[in-house]
């Protein structure tokens, strides 16, 4: 079993980064995480204006992995994900959807306690641990860990949780794959600019996929095939995400594409994963079953 430590952070996802480890395809590694904010919020009283915002959305890496080359896909299997016993939320003027309307910022530490986040004693809500921060280095630029984009990135996409596998573009040798960012639990739109940050540890498996040309990000678990995308503009980000998974069922499926267009305007979700960043985040959720049933083999992506 391979670590990262918390304190191999990052905060660009960059081609120039020099890896903290080198595996192989098929190994198993775990990462020790900070919380978005790199654990600088002990406590309610903590000086909104003292917080470093250079240290915002670190990640934890990046990884090198052997026999990743450019062109091919990077499989993250995420095994496991432990969450601390508590979290914290942030909010205020020109932060999230209401920051032109909220006069101060306002932090709260919330509690995590009987699977669930305790807002106040009246509000607690089900867990349910994700990764924010999730990707692989771009080809060129460096793109700050705060940004998503088709690297992945901070797509605050609460479906990257426990059972899923995220497909993920392979753009320089080695990928230089990291993650970071977790919830304790976060809803699709992420309005308030934050889920229950928190630290953590993730265990994935990572496999190198070779041959396969797919509209990335992409991810699979138990219930659905998705495809994930990002744009400056919501409208956007949801046109591309539902173009990608049309162009896969398609292309790898053969799938005609007016079927495929059909199937997922009678069967596919189309969803908002985030709403606060730099470049806005939707995907695609069609049930496993038509996508199993239109061809798909699990057995490419190692489930």
């Amino acid at each position: 079993m391979y670590k990262v430590d918390k304190k191999d952070l990052i905060y660009t996802m960059s081609p120039d980064h020099s890896p903290t480890l080198r595996v192989e395809s098929g190994s198993v590694v775990t990462f020790e995480t900070c919380d978005c904010f790199e654990d600088q919020i002990q406590s309610a009283d903590t000086p909104f204006g003292e917080l470093d915002w250079n240290r915002i959305n670190p990640a934890s890496g990046p990884v090198f992995i052997e026999g990743a080359e450019p062109g091919d896909i990077l499989a993250v299997h995420i095994q496991k994900i432990e969450i601390n016993s508590r979290g914290v939320m942030v909010t205020g003027p020109n932060l999230g959807v209401m920051g032109f309307e909220l006069q101060e910022n306002v932090i709260k530490m919330i509690p995590i306690e009987d699977g669930k986040a305790i807002l106040s004693d009246k509000l607690q809500v089900p867990l349910n641990p994700m990764i924010g921060v999730i990707g692989t280095a771009p080809a060129k630029e460096a793109i700050s860990c705060g940004t998503p984009g088709d690297h992945g990135g901070n797509m605050d996409c609460k479906q990257m949780r426990e059972g899923t596998t995220l497909l993920l573009p392979v753009n320089v040798p080695g990928a230089l794959f990291a993650l970071g960012d977790l919830h304790a639990a976060m809803a699709d739109g992420e309005v308030a600019v934050c889920g229950v940050e928190i630290a953590g540890e993730v265990t994935v498996k990572l496999d190198v996929i070779k041959g396969k040309s797919w509209p990335l990000p992409m991810a699979i678990n138990e219930e659905h095939l998705m495809t994930i995308a990002s744009e400056k503009e919501l409208d956007k980000a949801a046109d591309r995400a539902v173009i990608n998974m049309v162009r896969f069922l398609h292309d790898e499926l053969d799938l005609p594409k007016a079927e495929a267009t059909f199937l997922l305007s009678a069967a596919g979700d189309l969803r908002v994963c985030q709403v606060v960043d730099p470049l806005k985040t939707a995907r695609v959720e069609l049930p496993l079953e038509y996508a199993k049933a239109a061809g798909l083999d699990l057995t490419i992506v190692g489930r």
